[in-house]
């Protein structure tokens, strides 16, 4: 079976940790580490402008409505692109994240030259917390393992209806390229499961 992994989330007070010299700069609220160049928070300020350009971001999903104009601005002075996932699906403050949304979002993460890449959402709870949420399925981590790093985000705020959604989530949705991030392992993608269902039914 797959292993319980749980620790890829972390917060600002253990940065210093990750990254040494940039410990007096100041990260985006609920910020955190999904994978390697993979990182997560809610919607940047100004203050958080110069933390982030030490990642030397390539793309920034964003998966709300709406955006600072200060933020537009300098996601255009870096040369960042901007994947807007706001307007698929329809998504609306009160609408729980949809599949379109998920499938697209996947695709962009399962794509090695879209790094390093941002997740983003106005909090950075229950969108950007459902996307992962999403991913991890898809690297087969157990679901209590999921729901884990879910709440630890979301802390007393998170939402059943959003953990309901990832554990019906059909990974068979999402296309797997040959070439993914190098930590995306093909041992964890759907067409070695669909293998093993032959393999059991020749049996």
């Amino acid at each position: 079976g797959s292993a319980c992994r749980c620790a890829c989330g972390v917060s600002a007070l253990a940065l210093p940790l990750f990254f040494g010299s940039m410990s007096l700069l100041i990260p985006p609220q609920n910020f955190g580490i999904v994978e390697v160049d993979l990182y997560r928070s809610a919607h940047p300020n100004e203050l958080n402008f110069p933390f982030l350009e030490k990642l030397a971001l390539r793309k920034i999903i964003h998966i709300e409505v709406d955006l600072a104009p200060e933020f537009l601005r300098w996601v255009d002075e870096q040369h960042i692109e901007l994947v807007s996932l706001a307007d698929v699906g329809r998504l609306n403050p009160w609408k729980p994240i949809t599949e379109e949304v998920v499938v697209e979002g996947l695709r962009v993460l399962l794509n090695p030259d879209n790094y390093p890449l941002l997740v983003m959402c106005n909090l950075g709870r229950h969108r950007t917390g459902t996307m992962i949420g999403c991913l991890r399925k898809l690297q087969r981590w157990h679901l209590t393992c999921i729901l884990e790093e879910y709440r630890r985000h979301a802390c007393s705020k998170f939402r059943l209806i959003n953990e309901q959604f990832i554990e019906l989530f059909d990974v068979d949705l999402v296309h797997v390229p040959h070439e993914c991030p190098p930590w995306f392992h093909p041992a964890t993608t759907p067409a070695l499961r669909t293998t093993s269902n032959e393999q059991s039914e020749r049996l």
